[in-house]
């Protein structure tokens, strides 16, 4: 599921999307499922290819993967305890009670890099429903623009910059702001003072072609593409290619910071 109000992910591009993400480190996962009471019961909202799947799948005993796009769940993982089903953009209640999970029965909602696209007025309509009272758990995250060394990240950062596109600037600014302004209206849970972010760090070794898999990724890149625009010209990639083998290494250890919010709902609601 893209998720309530969520501009879906690229279908055509689910492979190169799967190859060019990076995963996640088992630190953020444990981190979660250590706040998490119950364990029975998880369910990765705007699921994509599933890269937080199979380390959900290692501490839940059941989990439900969904995702707007049939072509991006069909890249992703098969699990015997993960069950993946295609959602409509706009995701109601209604639609949660027949596809996924009755009221108050969710131990675990994830939201992996895609909460910045979600329409959050009616996607938290349908978190609150569906999560255990008062001891069920939200956990986003985001990862911000990935880490090279100074020669890459130089070339990067006025490539970066250069994006334009709906709905690009806006969630961008989101992310990189490392989801401290998203509207998050959840209480601390227990045993923490706040609701983050939490830093993390997720690492992936890279070729630069598999660097470019990843700016081939985006929403951005494949818009521009789909009007015609070659974002990576001739010039980018040579520019890419010198800082790159610079150090004459071809792969590199990338760096993406990820920022995580998790809460709980009030015990008032």
């Amino acid at each position: 599921m893209a998720g309530a109000g969520e501009l879906p992910k690229p279908s055509y591009n689910a492979r190169q999307y799967s190859g060019g993400r990076p995963s996640y480190p088992p630190q953020l996962f444990q981190f979660i499922a250590s706040h998490t009471p119950s364990h029975l019961f998880a369910w990765d909202v705007g699921t994509g290819t599933g890269q937080a799947i199979p380390s959900l799948a290692g501490l839940y005993k059941n989990v439900v993967g969904t995702d707007v796009s049939a072509m991006q769940l069909e890249c992703a993982p098969k699990l015997p305890n993960v069950k993946y089903i295609e959602t409509p953009r706009i995701l109601s209640v209604s639609d949660v009670e027949q596809k996924i999970a009755p009221e108050s029965s969710i131990d675990l909602i994830t939201i992996a890099q895609a909460m910045h696209w979600f329409d959050l007025p009616k996607f938290y309509e349908v978190v609150r429903w569906g999560l255990k009272k008062p001891n069920g758990i939200i956990a986003a995250w985001c990862y911000t623009t990935p880490q090279v060394n100074d020669e890459v990240d130089a070339v990067f950062w006025p490539f970066y910059k250069s994006f334009s596109g709906p709905g690009w600037e806006e969630t961008t600014k989101v992310v990189d702001d490392k989801y401290q302004s998203i509207h998050f209206p959840f209480e601390p849970v227990d045993g923490l003072k706040d609701t983050g972010p939490f830093e993390f760090k997720a690492e992936k070794v890279m070729s630069l072609e598999e660097y470019f898999a990843y700016i081939r990724s985006w929403s951005a890149y494949n818009a521009a593409k789909e009007k015609g625009v070659e974002m990576l010209t001739d010039e980018a990639v040579e520019r890419f290619k010198y800082a790159w083998m610079n150090d004459g290494k071809s792969d590199k250890v990338v760096k993406f910071p990820i920022y995580l919010r998790m809460g709980r709902i009030g015990d008032s609601e």
